[in-house]
């Protein structure tokens, strides 16, 4: 028998897509029934989040209309942008690609991915949240097809290409507005980020952004006589001894080969000011550059081990140890939008929809990734000490709250037992996306002050437990990208 989606994800739905404006109001209440669906069982396929042929039907119906494309989605949420406005402090801004893995799909319109014998779509995301990690939302979306490069395409053709990927991180910025007067918002990328064209597009539009460092570049300083000198960015900054008053420590888990240890993490900053290739690469001017480059670095790694470092580039004012650190923060906030990218692959499973034209794929994209962020929310809530003792059932199907209390404790509890904190373990044992290959220092310095009580909740062994139904249950559990996954030893 169909189930009707419960009034709190209807109200959720009406709030994040009520506005939209889809050429018909029939298809706007249309979109807002949908995402109530999925929003309240986002696990499995299609069909097992409408729970309803007619209330399936209907959606496939909308998803394939040509007036409604993926960009009317992204646009039909503008809650994020207000919650970023309401924001008194610092607002980051964490940029990250995922890939989309549709290569068992018949659409032809796919681009390749990986090394080129996969096909399916890079997801550009732009998640807003705070530097203490608490999330806003959803800032911004961008789907990028990978072209197929000419054999012996020359210098001038490719960078003037549309579809280059280099343009990725420009044009995902220029789809956010600019911070109100007297706030600061920060673009936060890694170093895919680090091209010419794309900090130059920041400077020019007057943006604040941080990013890890890739290229070696070189750069000029002002030394004490006065005098500008050149140098190799990388180079320069590692001759810096340590500025920072004292250490930092890190916990370096164990690894294969490597014993854990305590790590100090050493600061140094300095301002420099990048100078444009002679020759450009990509759509942009040629005047310098001028940023901060800091460095946060392992002071004493073991012998044969590559230590841990960071070298990150700004253009927000570095005056003090403090605006230092405050900046390596800033970039450690960045895990999260990895972590988004978890509960999109493993959450809301993006990646086992089965379209027949890109167009409805990538409306769907752009409706499960604002579902994906209510599921991250969900850990947010359950870390704020003021709102951890609420009952879950006031924030979550009651389904989910029977099977997660039966998967952490090998037996269903009474619904009026559970709280909001019994799922903050499950939630922060996510473990590292395996959309990309990351290294040992970026999840290392990316864990540093974690929440209290983490380490001891990830050693916890979860109960085993048996039972077809209850397989079949934790299969659809919402948290199912987050909760069904071994803790970190």
């Amino acid at each position: 028998m169909p189930r009707a989606p419960s009034t709190r994800s209807q109200s959720w739905a009406a709030d994040q897509f009520g506005q939209a404006d889809l050429g018909d109001a029939r298809r706007t209440a249309r979109l807002v029934h949908s995402a109530a669906c999925i929003h309240e069982h986002p696990g499995g396929s299609l069909p097992a989040k409408f729970h309803d042929p007619a209330a399936l039907g209907g959606y496939y119906r909308l998803a394939n209309e040509p007036d409604v494309t993926h960009a009317h989605i992204i646009r039909a949420a503008p809650r994020t942008w207000q919650r970023m406005r309401d924001e008194t402090g610092v607002v980051l801004v964490l940029h990250d690609t995922t890939i989309g893995d549709y290569s068992g799909l018949s659409i032809e319109d796919l681009g390749q991915i990986g090394d080129g014998h996969g096909r399916g779509l890079y997801i550009h995301n732009a998640l807003a949240v705070t530097p203490d990690r608490r999330v806003l939302g959803l800032a911004g979306q961008w789907l990028h097809k990978r072209r197929k490069v000419p054999k012996n395409e020359t210098k001038a053709p490719r960078q003037r290409a549309p579809d280059r990927e280099s343009r990725l991180w420009k044009r995902a910025v220029e789809q956010i507005p600019h911070a109100p007067a007297g706030r600061l918002w920060v673009d936060v990328a890694d170093r895919g980020a680090d091209v010419t064209e794309f900090l130059a597009h920041e400077h020019k539009a007057q943006r604040a952004y941080l990013v890890r460092s890739q290229h070696n570049r070189t750069v000029q300083q002002v030394d004490g006589s006065g005098a500008v000198a050149k140098a190799r960015l990388h180079a320069l900054i590692r001759t810096h001894t340590l500025m920072a008053r004292a250490c930092r420590t890190q916990e370096v888990q164990e690894a294969p080969g490597r014993g854990p240890r305590t790590a100090p993490l050493a600061l140094a900053w300095a301002d420099v000011t990048i100078v444009p290739p002679r020759q450009p690469r990509g759509d942009h001017d040629a005047p310098p550059l001028p940023v901060c480059a800091v460095r946060v670095w392992d002071v004493d790694p073991p012998a044969g081990q590559k230590g841990i470092e960071w070298i990150l580039l700004t253009n927000v004012r570095v005056a003090t140890e403090s605006d230092a650190w405050a900046r390596v923060d800033w970039y450690r906030a960045r895990w999260v939008v990895e972590e988004y990218h978890k509960v999109m692959k493993t959450g809301v499973e993006i990646e086992s929809l089965q379209f027949t034209t890109r167009g409805a794929l990538e409306v769907t994209i752009g409706v499960l990734s604002v579902v994906a962020v209510s599921l991250l929310e969900l850990r947010d809530l359950a870390r704020d000490p003021q709102r951890a003792s609420e009952p879950a059932t006031h924030h979550v199907p009651r389904l989910w709250v029977v099977v997660l209390s039966a998967w952490r404790h090998a037996r269903a509890r009474g619904l009026d037992r559970a709280r909001v904190r019994d799922g903050a373990g499950a939630a922060g044992r996510a473990p590292e996306p395996h959309t990309r290959r990351t290294t040992g220092g970026d999840r290392a310095l990316a864990r540093m002050d974690a929440t209290p009580g983490h380490a001891s909740r990830c050693g916890r062994r979860r109960p085993r437990v048996n039972g077809p139904k209850l397989k079949l249950l934790t299969t659809r559990l919402a948290l199912h990208g987050l909760a069904s996954v071994r803790p970190r030893p």
